[in-house]
Formats: structure tokens, sequence, C-alpha cells
């Protein structure tokens, strides 16, 4: 089901692991009908999320899920100057924000009645709990379960033209590394151009989108960049089926710590990660960031293959990445500089 029951994840919310509710308990509390609880359920179920449903005992989780807070989540968000947009459910954290971005006319003082800018500000941050719509490079889709992701979009208005966000992704790469790896995930690596992975499988998407400004003609105005992050936290092995090539998660490879993985923490952790290394990014651009880059890249000095769009293969040792954030490849005809693009990159066997 590509779109949820309006209510559903506020009917698992009431959920725990560790004692049934009656479907009546629950529309009690919410103010909802039993069909509405039962028709809740029932989608989540077909979604391939866990519910124990007993006759005459009602529902409970079948293991904890970490849902997002927004008590939590917003008023740190405050505290380090980010305006945060939260919703249950979207088509998809990119698609929302970059509607955000450009609405308003312009004009970002005047709030809405909830409080928010009619137009998105600089350094503001969308997340929900579940995207029908995500979207990945290339035109893919962005696959995660209830509970078992963590999808947000950053927006960040640079003083650079559009001309100058080259390498921003791969930027972006670098801060999700250095991010994870200071939460334990020690072997979090770049894959060229835009993904994270561990020991060969993806952990990691970034989609960086830049948003138009009708206000704005000039080669050389500032820019708009939105960038979606999504990061598997549960069900690797699913993904992997799913998508038809290798998936991790990060509590297969987190489950030794003391203490289960809190996706509020996680993601103000990213969020701040991510701030810091745009503002970096925006004094000195990728040059910054490119020896960093090198020491995480998944490939280096390694045989790959590119693939363009039309299926046509490039084979060659990846050098590491120039100043803009092309690919160096080493081929047989000599280096050449890969630009992103259509390419898709696969690693080769030796």
């Amino acid at each position: 089901m590509s779109v949820f029951p309006t209510q559903l994840i506020s009917v698992l919310r009431q959920l725990s692991p560790d004692f049934f509710l009656s479907g009546e308990q629950i529309a009690q509390v919410l103010g909802c009908s039993r069909a509405t609880v039962h028709n809740a359920i029932r989608a989540a179920q077909e979604t391939g999320f866990s519910v124990q449903a007993v006759h005459g005992r009602g529902y409970r989780l079948t293991a904890p899920v970490s849902w997002l807070e927004l008590e939590r989540i917003s008023p740190a968000c405050a505290a380090h100057g980010i305006t945060l947009r939260y919703q249950d459910q979207v088509v998809s954290t990119n698609t929302l924000m970059l509607e955000w971005a450009a609405a308003g006319g312009g004009v970002e003082a005047d709030p809405t009645p909830g409080g928010l800018p009619q137009r998105a500000p600089h350094r503001a941050l969308v997340s929900a709990e579940w995207q029908s719509g995500g979207r990945g490079r290339r035109g893919r889709g962005w696959f995660a379960g209830l509970g078992g992701g963590l999808v947000f979009s950053y927006l960040w208005r640079s003083a650079r033209p559009a001309a100058q966000l080259s390498g921003l992704s791969l930027a972006v790469g670098v801060a999700l590394v250095e991010g994870l790896r200071g939460i334990g995930l020690v072997g979090a690596q770049v894959k060229w151009p835009n993904d994270i992975q561990v020991a060969g499988a993806k952990l990691a998407g970034v989609l960086i989108e830049l948003a138009s400004d009708k206000f704005a003609s000039d080669v050389l105005a500032p820019s708009t960049a939105v960038i979606g992050v999504g990061i598997n936290i549960l069900g690797g092995e699913a993904l992997t089926r799913q998508v038809g090539q290798p998936v991790t998660d990060l509590q297969t490879h987190l489950a030794a710590q003391a203490r289960p993985l809190d996706r509020n923490d996680l993601l103000l952790h990213l969020v701040k990660q991510l701030d810091t290394d745009l503002a970096r990014f925006e004094s000195h651009g990728f040059a910054a960031f490119q020896d960093q880059w090198h020491a995480c890249h998944a490939h280096q000095g390694q045989p790959v293959c590119l693939l363009n769009g039309l299926g046509e293969a490039t084979y060659g040792a990846a050098l590491g990445v120039d100043a803009q954030g092309a690919l160096l490849l080493q081929t047989a005809t000599g280096v050449r500089a890969m630009h992103s693009g259509e390419v898709s990159l696969r690693a080769v066997q030796a």
C-alpha cells in the first residue's frame, strides 16, 4: 500500500511489545472508531510491519520501535537555528521541501497559522515516518519499512551559484560517514557519487535537487539545494530481496551496543554534522573534503565498471576524484574524468 490510512501511525504509536491493547482502548485514546484501528493495523501488517493480534486480548508490537518524537526533535532543532517541518507521512521529503522552498512568493518572515514560515528558510529540515513515493538517483525509488528507516531533507540556501555546487553530494557523503562513524559504525564508506556502504552493501543514499527560484534568472545567482537522505535502520535482508542488490542496515552493525538505536538521536546527530560540513563547503568548496573522501572511498584503487544510461560499460581502476567531484578512472586509453549524471558504478572482481 503506497498511502496509509490517515491515523495508521497514530495507532501504531499506541502499541508496545510489553502488553496488549484492545482496539476499543486505542480508539478511545485517539477518538476514532474501532474499525479505524482495525483497518490501520491490517494496513500495517500488509506492508510487513509486525503486529501481534490475539482475539480477546488486542494488539501488541513484536519488537520495540523507535518512533520520531516531535516534542524532542523540534526544540533541539530550534536551539541550533534549524526550522523543522514534520509530518507522519508524505509522498517524499524532497518533494515537500521543494514545494516549501518555492512557496510564499519569496516572503520568509510571514508565519503560517501553524507557526512555520511560508517559505522554507535557510537551514530548514523536513522529516517524516513514511514516504509513499521516496525517490533515489536516476529516477529510482527509495524503499524503507515503517519504523525501519530514517528519511529527511535539509535545505541549504547557498551564496554559490549552481555551477559552483559540483562535489556537493560527495561532501554530503563525507558528512554522513563521519556522523555514522561517530556513533560506532566504523565500517561506513562512500561509494561514488552518493551512496554510503558497509562491506559492499548499501546503507544510505543521497539525492540532491536544486530548488528553482522564479525571482532569479542570472546563472551566477545564489542557489538553493535540497539534500535528501535515506538511511536503512532495520530490514536490510528484506530490502536486498526487494531491490535486487546488497542492502544492509544500521541495527545489524550496531547490535552489540548497550542500548537500542534511537532514531531521534540519530536524526539530530546527523543533521548537526551535515549542517557543520555544509558551512565548510560554503566557505571552501569540495576541495576541503577531497582528502577525507579518498580516505573513506569504498573503491579507491580498485577495478570498477561504470554504466551509462544506455547500458554502455567503461572499465578501469578508480583513482579517486578531482576537485570538482568527478571520478578519475584509469582506463586502457588513459585517465578519464567521469561525471555522475546518468552513470552508475559497479565493483569488478580483480
